[in-house]
């Protein structure tokens, strides 16, 4: 089963990146207030982009990339590939 790489946009309007095999059943839990420590009573959350790898060291490594991005990189991301990413990659 491949990892999903995820930024969400809090109710606040700011972002969160994380990681996750299942993507739905994560989100349900920021929005229960039971995910990342940094989204609860940020709730809800919204999915704003996702993208797929095949292990969980390539989206542990992804997710640093882009955490280490400024927030206009993180909305351009978001903007240049709505949705969600179909292929799995590396």
């Amino acid at each position: 089963m491949p990892w999903t790489v995820y930024l969400l946009r809090c109710r606040d309007g700011s972002l969160y990146t994380g990681i996750a095999r299942d993507l739905d059943r994560r989100v349900g839990q920021h929005n229960a207030g039971r995910g990342a420590k940094y989204t609860r009573g940020r709730g809800p959350v919204r999915v704003m982009w996702t993208e797929m790898k095949r292990t969980q060291g390539a989206a542990l490594r992804r997710e640093a990339e882009i955490k280490g991005w400024p927030r206009a990189r993180k909305v351009e991301l978001a903007k240049a590939k709505k949705g969600r990413i179909r292929g799995v990659s590396a």
